[in-house]
């Protein structure tokens, strides 16, 4: 059963009146289980309770609130199980539960909210049971400074509630005063959503699709955000004076949901800041100004759009485990220096040091790249991962051989890794600098080392016999140019004899037997 996804819509339909049913029995042990199904508008959860329950239930309803001692079926000793009995028993229960959700229908008893699970999943329960535990221990988790974990199911709860309008304490008790909610989100510096991808616990509520919004929350440092929608998360943006760390994985099919979800409502937009080209600019966005750390890994982004221009001061972004084909927009992140693009669909790095000039970090693993010409002029690079590629001809590490600062490379499960002294031959790559280089997670031994430099002295004596080949082969080329024809007038004197420097001709018998 699939729950619908309420909007954020200012006007509001009257609220169903709740239900619960009977809608079958268990036998356990020695005893029955009765099945409810309680429907709450679109949404609607499974509960189970034996009869002892429901008496208890009875009992404490009876002590707080009068109601009829008689409404409760009466308790049966013999033939407890029997089917006819079971039967009877389910209709009856389902009219008792019914009685008690007519006569308490807009706030329900708290022994009868806990009975039929309002706390988990009912909007005014959701919010009286977190309410009750920051009254309690509010203060405690914001002085430890930790991470407060919520669920897209209580942030939609709090949001529907402040939408309805009603007073922030209905139940009476002081301790469920959404006052308290609001108190704790205001001053809350670490916060974490985390939704369920299917059904929540035994109900049809798909919670990545509840829509809620985040501006209750005003001093954010940090947030983390998964397996929801993102196109159904509101007030984020008001995050931006305060948010330096910011993760939102299994929930975003583009950046512009996450960084720029306005950006919807206009046809040309431009950064706060930035100067306009006199293009047709229909609204100036504030900058992410306090951002420095973003992880959109897990989604399904397939390209960086000009949202990037957004967080001009981030220093670690992570892209990966999404469907990006090219490297494009991060020329504006002038501050990125760690980059993780593993894990998606990249074929090729041409042009990619015009992009990623301050870059240490980079993290390729799992991609598709054959070539790694376009990482020649990446100068600033420390740390390259390159794992699980198609990279197959050792040239290709000539790319980055040369590269000053490079310390770490990773090129596990390539092609590559498999030919014989594999690693030797690639360390050779970066001649007086081989030793320095930590490869695949192993640091260079001294064996290796060794082999190394006879591999460079091998490759000296083939580079010398290669030149001296090249400059014999250019010399016997240049002799056996033809030589250009000398046209004499009659009657002048023959030439003068060659140099002789140079090979003189060999003249038959016949030619000096006719001189002389």
């Amino acid at each position: 059963m699939a729950a619908a996804t309420l909007s954020f819509g200012p006007e509001r339909e009257a609220e169903p009146a709740k239900e619960a049913r009977v809608v079958g029995s268990e036998l356990v042990d020695t005893y029955t289980v009765y099945v409810i199904q309680v429907t709450d508008g679109n949404h609607e959860w499974t509960i189970k309770h034996r009869y002892s329950d429901f008496h208890d239930l009875h009992e404490k309803l009876v002590a707080e609130r009068k109601i009829d001692k008689s409404l409760l079926p009466p308790k049966k000793i013999i033939g407890k199980n029997s089917r006819s009995l079971v039967e009877k028993r389910e209709r009856d229960l389902e009219v008792y539960l019914q009685t008690l959700l007519t006569t308490f229908p807009d706030v329900a008893p708290r022994v009868l909210a806990h009975f039929l699970h309002f706390h988990l999943y009912e909007i005014n329960g959701v919010t009286a049971a977190l309410a009750e535990e920051l009254f309690e221990k509010g203060e405690q988790l914001l002085g430890a400074g930790e991470v407060f974990a919520i669920r897209p199911l209580q942030l939609y709860a709090i949001t529907e509630q402040l939408q309805q309008g009603k007073p922030t304490c209905a139940s009476g008790d002081a301790k469920t005063d959404l006052g308290h909610i609001l108190d704790f989100t205001c001053r809350l510096k670490y916060l974490k959503v985390s939704g369920t991808e299917g059904p929540f616990g035994t109900s049809n509520i798909q919670e990545q699709l509840l829509p809620f919004d985040l501006s209750i929350f005003k001093s954010l440092h940090q947030v983390e955000i998964s397996h929801c929608d993102a196109k159904h998360i509101r007030g984020l943006v008001t995050s931006k004076p305060t948010l330096a760390t910011m993760s939102v994985r299994f929930s975003a099919t583009s950046m512009k949901e996450v960084l720029v979800p306005e950006a919807s409502e206009f046809d040309e937009w431009e950064p706060e800041g930035t100067a306009t080209l006199g293009g047709p600019v229909t609204a100036i966005i504030p900058t992410w100004q306090a951002l420095t750390t973003l992880d959109l890994s897990h989604n399904s982004i397939c390209d960086i759009d000009e949202s990037v221009k957004l967080i001009p001061k981030i220093e670690y972004l992570d892209l990966s485990h999404n469907g990006l084909r090219v490297v494009d927009n991060l020329q504006h992140l002038y501050n990125l220096v760690h980059l993780d693009l593993s894990y998606n669909k990249l074929s090729s790095l041409e042009g990619v040091h015009t992009k990623l000039g301050n870059v240490k970090t980079l993290n390729l693993a799992g991609n598709f790249l054959e070539s790694l010409s376009g990482l020649h002029k990446l100068y600033s690079l420390v740390n390259v991962d390159l794992r699980n590629n198609r990279i197959e001809q050792l040239d290709e590490v000539k790319s980055i051989g040369s590269l000053p600062c490079l310390e770490r490379l990773t090129l596990l499960n390539n092609p590559l890794s498999i030919i014989p002294d594999y690693r030797t031959k690639v360390l050779s790559q970066f001649g007086e600098r081989a030793s320095e280089i930590c490869l695949d997670d192993v640091a260079t031994t001294e064996k290796e080392l060794d082999t190394v430099e006879v591999l460079k002295a091998i490759q000296k004596a083939k580079d010398v016999k290669s030149k001296l080949s090249n400059t014999e082969k250019k010399v016997g080329e240049d002799f056996r140019l033809p030589a250009a024809p000398c046209i004499r007038p009659s009657g002048s004197p023959p030439a003068a004899p060659a140099s002789a420097s140079l090979p003189q001709p060999i003249l038959s018998n016949q030619g000096i037997l006719g001189d002389e």
